[in-house]
């Protein structure tokens, strides 16, 4: 199974990006913001791919085992998805939170998202949800020996933007210009061949 991560949207203290399942929209995610240098509780997983597996100790599994056992039945919960040798991070999670403020650097799934011109640390909603649908789908993968994988990429390099015009990009203004010169142009040659019909 392989798992991706759009990130398509870079705020001052947090990430917004959707994920993919096998090339299948699934939901949003959210994490803290991009650094070149990483602070503890404070940076987003770098880009790469990276396997996951089930973390079946620490205090987050064994909160989650019992409210979901209790919610699901035994057994639903079989470990917390944790990404293996992201460098620099240790025990980084794909859980449920609202806002950057509940990742401390670990992967956060909701059914809606906030733009993070409206808040600086983001906001996704429906997070339980969210997880709720994606969890059982990697559970079960994992439980059949697959491999799973996650990929986090950037929609574009945040230093290459710009709002300026290229060889392969016109900007409005631009399209408009030349629109206007073709139909001044069909316009003069509709009266020249008018005049040479009559």
């Amino acid at each position: 199974m392989k798992l991706d991560v759009l990130r398509f949207q870079f705020g001052s203290d947090a990430t917004n990006s959707l994920l993919f399942i096998d090339q299948k929209f699934e939901c949003y995610g959210l994490e803290d913001e991009i650094r070149d240098k990483k602070v503890m509780h404070e940076t987003a997983i770098p880009k790469g791919e990276y396997e996951i597996k089930f973390r079946t100790v620490g205090g987050f599994h064994t909160r989650e085992k019992a409210r979901y056992d209790k919610k699901f039945g035994a057994g639903w919960h079989a470990g917390m998805l944790e990404l293996q040798d992201v460098p620099g991070f240790q025990f980084i999670l794909i859980h449920t939170g609202n806002s950057d403020e509940n990742s401390s650097g670990c992967y956060l799934l909701g059914s809606t998202q906030q733009d993070l011109d409206l808040s600086k640390d983001g906001f996704i909603g429906s997070s339980r949800l969210a997880y709720e649908s994606f969890y059982p789908k990697v559970r079960d993968s994992l439980l059949n020996g697959e491999k799973v994988t996650m990929e986090f990429k950037d929609v574009y390099d945040q230093k290459e933007l710009s709002n300026k015009s290229t060889e392969d990009v016109m900007l409005t203004g631009m399209v408009d210009a030349k629109m206007d010169k073709m139909l001044s142009e069909i316009k003069a040659i509709k009266s020249i061949i008018s005049k040479k019909i009559v």
